[in-house]
């Protein structure tokens, strides 16, 4: 399968210098292939999601071993509403890294499957109670969602309720979930009130529906510190929606992928090999498995008939 082009100004170095680090597992020739895809990934994320997904697939087939390679797969199939995809890739990380830092994105992605209760089991999950900052405010954001999806308006504002105050964005999407919800429960007068002083420009730029001025170059989570004023005061659980961050190209002095002996390279080749061979051969297998069965109905069949002669 071709592979999605590389914008001529895309550099290894545009990726975070951890993000960089998790690619030394592989040859330095397919660490700095699958690094430029993360770049384009995180470049195109907000911009063109579908093309992301693409660059993102391309870094899975190059690297799928890597934990940071699976998650931008995970989120890219997410902002495409591939749900299922989603859940799976980033289940794959938590496995790879032990993280549950994208359980907000894992419960939302359950809603997106039209199944609100299991969003509920995990927003309430002990791994929730791993999450702080924007982490644990976006989570209970989705469990609000969840509830709201059941009907369960009280209980969806009930856990808003327990949002601490926040700031920007972030903010203004609190108020924006209250708002919904205030609404979805025929109580419009206070909905219109609740975001009567807001700049609609603003609150849709805070909803994501506005894309970004400048390019996002780096693929890395979200940092955890912004937009949250007290990181202990949330004690409820809730969802996240991109780990997209713009932290901008790293340090010119960052090192690139090591240098990997050239027959670490010829190990993988080996194994491509081995594994095209292997595959080879199940199908020659079948194929005479196949074959042995159609000469065996056969040789059946003329047994029968000359008994009936």
């Amino acid at each position: 399968m071709p592979e999605p082009e590389i914008a001529e100004d895309v550099s290894f170095r545009d990726l975070d210098r951890a993000a960089r680090e998790r690619l030394r597992g592989l040859s330095k020739e397919n660490a700095e292939r699958v690094g430029l895809h993360l770049v384009m990934a995180g470049r195109l994320i907000d911009v063109d999601p579908e093309l992301a997904y693409e660059h993102a697939q391309a870094a899975v087939r190059r690297g799928g071993r890597v934990d940071i390679v699976r998650e931008a797969a995970g989120i890219a199939a997410y902002r495409t509403e591939r749900y299922a995809e989603a859940l799976r890739e980033l289940r794959t990380v938590r496995r790879l890294n032990g993280s549950s830092e994208h359980l907000p994105i894992m419960a939302d992605a359950e809603r997106g499957l039209g199944r609100p209760e299991r969003a509920i089991a995990l927003a309430t999950s002990p791994e929730a109670d791993t999450l702080t900052g924007v982490g644990r405010v976006e989570l209970a954001l989705v469990l609000s969602g969840a509830r709201a999806d059941l009907g369960e308006l009280d209980a969806a504002l009930a856990v808003l309720d327990k949002i601490p105050a926040q700031q920007g964005d972030l903010g203004l999407r609190v108020l924006a979930a209250r708002a919904a919800v205030l609404e979805a429960a025929g109580r419009t007068a206070e909905a219109a009130e609740l975001l009567a002083d807001v700049d609609p420009e603003a609150l849709e730029r805070a909803a994501g529906n506005v894309l970004p001025e400048e390019d996002v170059v780096v693929y890395d989570t979200f940092d955890e510190e912004e937009g949250v004023e007290d990181e202990d005061a949330a004690d409820d659980g809730t969802v996240v929606e991109d780990a997209v961050a713009s932290e901008g190209p790293a340090d010119d002095s960052a090192d690139d992928a090591t240098d990997v002996p050239a027959d670490e390279t010829a190990a993988e080749e080996t194994a491509a090999e081995e594994t095209a061979a292997e595959e080879t051969a199940a199908e020659e297998t079948a194929a005479e498995e196949t074959a042995a069965e159609e000469t065996a109905a056969e040789e059946t069949a003329a047994e029968e008939t000359e008994e009936r002669e």
